[in-house]
């Protein structure tokens, strides 16, 4: 039995290998996300390749998305964004778009989006470049990071814009007091639930399992509620890209899944 919840899994270095992508899948990950603010194209087609193959010969569709960086400045700590930005559509991210879909990504993340002008304009540079290849066109689906204060302020347009949303705690939490988010998330997925569009929960959800074998009782509740207040996804970022267990985490993720969706009897708006 697999749960109706989705998992979203960063590729990176930790999981490069086909094998051991095989076997996450067979645990239970659903979608596969690559994060463009890292890597070079060779290891992105890389993983691509690897991801396919491996979907392929488990007999299960695995999406994938493509991370846009976006206007960021990266620091040794983290990144933030980058404030004096006019556009959050960078020259990298369309460079970055045009190589995703010429790999036939299924959807892309939008990073700092602030309103659905940013969705918008996004989607006419994907036509521009379908139109170039017809063998591009595929109605590649945008996801809209949620990760700025504006994007709150405009949250209704940009779920009306989107093909589906990314609620981005990390980003978000340099942007609003930390004892909102739980609240806000929840806000966020009862919007989507209601207009019907698929909803990610990211960031830290298993963070411990980067280091260590099981999560902690804080993060199984974080992920248990995030399925009850009604996620339609659950993401894992350095759990899988560079964590010490990506396949344990896939693991325990899918256990608190399937026990958490034995409290609930709710239609799951998956990315499909």
């Amino acid at each position: 039995m697999q749960s109706r919840v989705q998992i979203v899994a960063t590729i990176g270095l930790a999981t490069k290998e086909k094998s051991l992508i095989k076997e996450m899948i067979q645990a239970g990950m659903d979608v596969a996300r690559l994060n463009f603010s890292w890597g070079t194209y060779e290891e992105h087609a890389g993983y691509i390749k690897n991801i396919r193959e491996a979907s392929q010969e488990v007999g299960k569709n695995v999406l994938i998305i493509q991370d846009l960086s976006g206007p960021r400045i990266q620091e040794k700590t983290g990144h933030e964004f980058n404030k004096e930005a006019v556009e959050v559509i960078t020259p990298k991210d369309l460079a970055d778009l045009k190589f995703g879909l010429e790999q036939g990504v299924d959807y892309i993340a939008m990073s700092f989006v602030g309103n659905a002008g940013d969705i918008l304009k996004l989607r006419e540079e994907i036509k521009k470049l379908e139109l170039v290849r017809t063998v591009l066109s595929k109605n590649t689906k945008i996801i809209a990071k949620i990760e700025r204060k504006v994007a709150l302020d405009n949250i209704d347009e940009i779920i009306n814009a989107s093909d589906a949303i990314i609620i981005a705690r990390g980003d978000l939490g340099n942007e609003i007091p930390l004892g909102q988010i739980p609240f806000v998330e929840k806000d966020i997925i009862k919007k989507c639930n209601d207009a019907k569009k698929p909803v990610i929960v990211a960031t830290q959800m298993m963070m411990w399992m980067v280091d260590h074998d099981l999560p902690t009782r804080a993060e199984v509740t974080d992920v248990g509620f995030a399925i009850i207040s009604g996620t339609d996804a659950v993401m894992l970022s350095e759990e899988t890209a560079s964590g010490k267990n990506p396949l344990k985490v896939i693991q325990m993720m899918e256990e608190i899944l399937l026990e958490a969706e034995k409290e609930t009897g709710r239609t799951v708006f998956n990315l499909l």
